[in-house]
């Protein structure tokens, strides 16, 4: 048997995942408080999770030329801009948030975007300088290291939230200083990182084939489909959670602590979503991860007592991490390292793209969707039903036609 090193990779994976959790605790940060604090910045309640919709809209642009950037000069170039996106997005919120201004939050919430598109391309530089046999436990251990993010996001919001007399909208300023912080320490984590500028095509490899060429790959096609239909229905559901936990009369501490527990959910299971995919394959750890996504919305369905929250929050984070994981490991070895760049620069927008729209559907549903929180609610979990059928469907498909194949 041939020996691999992997202790460039590993090294690799231990930056990355540092980033992961430091960095990856503004967005939990911020996407417990930008809905509250959009609603009381806009006089239209519709348009409450606006910001979170611009954060996902900001990731979905930038995903294409960051892409680019990082095929072209690396991906440490790459994850610094995206940390400069991330301390430009927080400074412009301190500001938005200190004269009232729900358009400049906005603008904010857009550059928080280019933060969280760099994010999305962690898992894949983990592959890029592990071996195949690795391969699936690197992208595992980094989105393993969103553990820190979960505890340190949503508490640092229970903390400058609970017990303060302020009602104001002021009283978010400190949670975007402490996201200044995050991406300056960013910054320095990632000159640690060595992974190598990909080599240009040579004459005999060629370019590789072009975006409409690889989405016409069933394999790719269904890959990009579970990773957006994972992503998106997560991202619908947890955007409304904080509204939906305070309107049915909790707190914004219960409201953190319940994304607490959601995003732990996310990111706990990475320490062994690897090695099951190892073990029992990648599709069916993704068709598992879809089924799980589905208990959550029945359990949301159930009620709204704060077990109900904690429990259909907890499953809707062990589903997206099964189906992600399982999308991005499919997705990283269906294509060349020429075709790299491309491919997953517009898998990221797509991705990003369903999950913008599902942040603007969330506020649409849970405000504007019944007559109160409980049915907006209710509307918010309906709504992931025909999502789960295009996903299931697309991933069955593929599996009989494996099968077909091989016969």
């Amino acid at each position: 048997m041939t020996y691999v090193d992997d202790t460039r990779a590993k090294r690799n994976v231990a930056v990355l995942v540092a980033a992961q959790a430091f960095l990856g605790s503004q967005i939990t940060m911020m996407f417990v408080v930008a809905g509250l604090a959009g609603q009381q910045l806009t006089p239209y309640a519709c348009l409450a999770t606006l910001p979170i919709s611009l954060i996902v809209f900001g990731s979905m642009t930038t995903a294409p030329w960051l892409s680019n950037v990082m095929q072209r000069f690396g991906r440490r170039t790459g994850f610094i801009l995206g940390a400069l996106g991330g301390l430009a997005g927080a400074a412009i919120g301190v500001w938005a948030l200190s004269i009232d201004s729900f358009w400049l939050f906005l603008a904010g919430s857009y550059m928080t975007g280019i933060y969280m598109s760099a994010q999305g391309f962690y898992r894949f530089a983990a592959a890029d300088t592990a071996s195949d046999a690795f391969r699936p436990k690197a992208i595992s251990y980094v989105m393993a290291g969103g553990l820190l993010s979960a505890i340190i996001g949503p508490q640092v919001v229970g903390y400058v939230t609970a017990g303060t007399a302020d009602a104001t909208v002021a009283r978010y300023i400190p949670i975007y200083w402490v996201a200044m912080g995050f991406n300056l320490m960013g910054m320095v984590l990632f000159l640690f990182l060595d992974i190598p500028k990909p080599a240009p095509p040579s004459a005999t490899e060629g370019a590789g084939r072009s975006r409409s060429e690889l989405l016409r790959d069933p394999r790719i096609a269904v890959a990009v489909i579970c990773a957006a239909v994972s992503y998106a229905l997560m991202n619908l559901v947890m955007t409304s959670t904080p509204l939906a936990v305070v309107g049915c009369g909790f707190t914004e501490p219960d409201a953190a602590n319940v994304v607490t527990v959601h995003v732990l959910a996310m990111f706990a299971p990475s320490f062994f979503t690897g090695h099951l995919i190892s073990r029992f394959g990648v599709e069916w750890i993704m068709g598992l991860g879809l089924a799980i996504l589905g208990v959550a919305g029945v359990i949301a369905l159930q009620g709204v007592d704060l077990a109900n929250f904690y429990w259909a929050l907890f499953f809707l984070g062990l589903g997206w991490n099964f189906g992600f994981i399982g999308a991005t490991t499919m997705l990283a070895g269906a294509h060349s390292t020429q075709e790299r760049g491309r491919m997953q620069g517009v898998n990221d927008l797509i991705v990003f793209g369903g999950v913008t729209l599902a942040s603007l559907a969330s506020g649409g549903l849970m405000n504007c969707a019944g007559g109160d929180p409980v049915e907006g609610w209710a509307a918010v979990n309906i709504a992931m039903v025909p999502f789960l059928v295009l996903a299931g469907g697309s991933l069955i498909w593929l599996v009989m036609r494996k099968r077909a194949i091989a016969v």
